[in-house]
């Protein structure tokens, strides 16, 4: 390659840098975040070198911009912002920054560590779609916790009991409860006839008799609030209840869709049949690893992605092993989430966490070593495209000791 491109991408505007093998500056472009924008510097490199003969590199593995570049030809390497900030001083003795000046850097850190660093395999179309509504759900579900707590937290300060009377106060029976019953008073004259036709009305499938729940009921706190501030609070438990209750039938609606689309794709299935994988945790780590095997070059790379691998740091007889937390916290979530449900159903995944459980590890730290040896099963499912079988797989793999 003769010619090497770096692109500071922004909102609005996009800086681009173009150099040659020896590092001279030939073209210092700058473009508006529009259609036209775009058409413009892609003229603009076209004109310089042919666009597979110029790779680009930029910060974000992911976008428009992304896909743009890739689409018109160019290879494109994405560079960590970490590593372009710890390359600044290279260029420059003062701790400024500019737009045009990192998109310099870019090009000319491609140019002489090119060599060390990947070009960027876009994802397919099916992973896209999967990647995009595994996030929303995730949003939706976070966004659910949060709304959730935020209703339990004002029925504790003055109607604890419609808080214990379902036990899981993000169910539809427990929100229907409440927005029929927002206060102790409303729920005054509630027997077991009434409680039983309630039930009936709302297709409860517990396995809980009226007088039961009454009990729970009756035996929580009373409160202690007036009747204008129960009246208040009340009105403000039911407008929680009509967030809830709409977004929970969305986020059942994004896990039938990713039920579906994960089992069609051929590394779902795979992922699928890990243990206690699922189908929803199968498709949480498919949206980030993607179906692609070379994207990591070695497990230890993967390793290294999800956050389960240490980090060693080694001065002199200094030595120290840290939690590794720069990594892709999505993927380490959805690996860890699958690490810790593994153990209900593999022996060989419940005998690696007890035994670091019994060195002194705390949980998070015993979880992030079964999930550092369950990517190693992860990793050569993946590259041979094999369901997982214990008897390969899974019985005489090592401890494995991580951060």
């Amino acid at each position: 390659m003769d010619h090497f491109a770096g692109l500071d991408w922004g909102s609005t505007t996009h800086a681009a840098c173009v150099v040659n093998g020896r590092g001279k500056v030939l073209a210092q472009l700058e473009t508006a975040h529009t259609a036209e924008g775009l058409r413009k510097l892609l003229r603009a490199l076209a004109e310089i070198a042919p666009a597979e003969h110029m790779p680009i590199a930029i910060e974000r593995p992911s976008g428009l911009i992304v896909d743009t570049l890739i689409e018109a030809g160019h290879p494109v390497v994405p560079i960590h912002p970490n590593a372009l900030k710890a390359s600044r001083p290279r260029y420059r003795a003062a701790g400024g920054k500019s737009d045009p000046g990192d998109a310099y850097i870019l090009a000319d850190v491609l140019r002489t560590d090119g060599h060390r660093l990947r070009t960027l395999q876009p994802a397919s179309d099916e992973i896209k779609a999967l990647q995009a509504t595994v996030r929303a759900r995730d949003a939706l579900v976070e966004q659910r916790v949060s709304t959730a707590n935020q209703l339990r937290a004002l029925l504790e300060s003055f109607w604890p009991g419609a808080v214990a009377v379902f036990g899981h106060i993000e169910t539809n029976i427990a929100l229907a409860f409440i927005d029929r019953y927002p206060t102790p008073a409303s729920a005054r004259h509630l027997g077991p006839k009434r409680m039983a036709a309630f039930l009936t009305r709302h297709g409860y499938t517990g396995r809980q008799q009226p007088e039961d729940l009454l009990a729970r009921l009756r035996a929580a706190p009373s409160g202690l609030a007036g009747e204008t501030e129960q009246a208040t609070k009340g009105a403000v438990a039911r407008s929680y209840v009509s967030i809830l209750q709409p977004l929970m039938e969305q986020i059942k609606t994004l896990t039938k869709s990713i039920e579906d689309a994960v089992a069609e794709l051929e590394t779902g299935q795979v992922l699928m049949s890990l243990p206690q994988a699922g189908r929803v945790n199968a498709a949480q780590i498919l949206a980030e690893i993607g179906d692609d095997p070379t994207r990591f070059q070695s497990e230890d790379q993967l390793a290294a992605e999800a956050g389960v691998a240490p980090v060693t740091q080694q001065s002199g007889k200094h030595r120290s092993v840290k939690c590794r937390y720069a990594c892709n916290k999505r993927l380490r979530r959805a690996i860890t989430m699958w690490a810790n449900n593994s153990r209900r159903s593999s022996e060989w995944a419940a005998d690696i966490y007890s035994r670091a459980r019994s060195k002194g590890y705390r949980h998070p730290h015993a979880i992030r070593i079964l999930a550092r040896a369950w990517i190693r099963v992860l990793w050569r499912c993946w590259q041979d495209k094999q369901h997982y079988d214990p008897a390969l797989h899974g019985n005489t793999r090592p401890f494995v000791k991580a951060a």
